[in-house]
């Protein structure tokens, strides 16, 4: 596909969003690829407000239905953040999910009107770069304190309550080699649009050839 003139909005942080400085710098960096790919690219990013409402309303109703009876006879079995969103889902009330399905809609409809102007959307996938497997979460990005355990991925479920395609593509490596990837939302109903865009930013920049070592604790 040619993608000259294909208009881009380019969003650093989701308009508010505590992103780690290297993340931020490799993805910068990539911007260049989609102009020589003949886009139009500009920083611009949707109106979100509502998304973590939306998102936590959304998730806690659907941890508690698909997991409450198993708390009642398995919580000691079971992690305490998974508890944590049980319980935030029992604790709902009609009205609560109501209005978040009614700001779901408007949220949905500020998204649609928003790309009628763009084609697509890149923003960062997460907001930190792959951490320890002995942290169980970030807690804390540019010293901005985080209330939950999936803040850190905020810029990733605010596009997930749009409703909008959306996938992540390899866009480079932090200083100490440590993969970064930027996420492309397309129009909605566009996948296969949003397919070929991120192809056509593989093709022109290889990062999904390199493959690492993993080393095997056999001890």
């Amino acid at each position: 596909r040619d993608f000259q003139g294909a208009r881009i909005a380019w969003s650093a942080d989701m308009g508010r969003l505590p992103v780690e400085p290297e993340v931020t710098r490799v993805m910068q960096a990539q911007r260049r690829t989609f102009t020589d790919l003949g886009c139009i690219v500009e920083d611009a990013t949707p109106d979100l407000r509502d998304a973590d409402e939306i998102f936590s309303v959304m998730r806690a109703w659907n941890f508690e239905l698909s997991f409450g009876a198993l708390l009642k006879s398995n919580r000691v079995l079971m992690k305490d953040t998974v508890i944590w969103n049980i319980e935030q889902g029992a604790r709902l009330t009609g009205p609560q999910v109501g209005a978040a399905e009614v700001k779901r809609t408007q949220l949905f409809h500020r998204m649609r009107e928003f790309m009628e102007k763009y084609d697509f959307l890149v923003a960062p996938v997460v907001q930190v770069l792959p951490f320890d497997v002995d942290v169980p979460y970030i807690t804390r990005i540019n010293d901005v304190g985080l209330d939950t355990y999936i803040d850190w991925m905020r810029s990733c479920y605010y596009i997930t309550v749009t409703g909008a395609p959306a996938l992540s593509v390899p866009c480079g490596f932090s200083a100490a080699g440590l993969p970064v990837g930027l996420q492309i939302v397309g129009r909605h109903q566009d996948d296969f649009g949003v397919l070929q865009i991120a192809h056509a930013f593989e093709l022109a920049t290889g990062f999904w050839k390199r493959h690492p070592a993993i080393a095997l604790n056999k001890s």
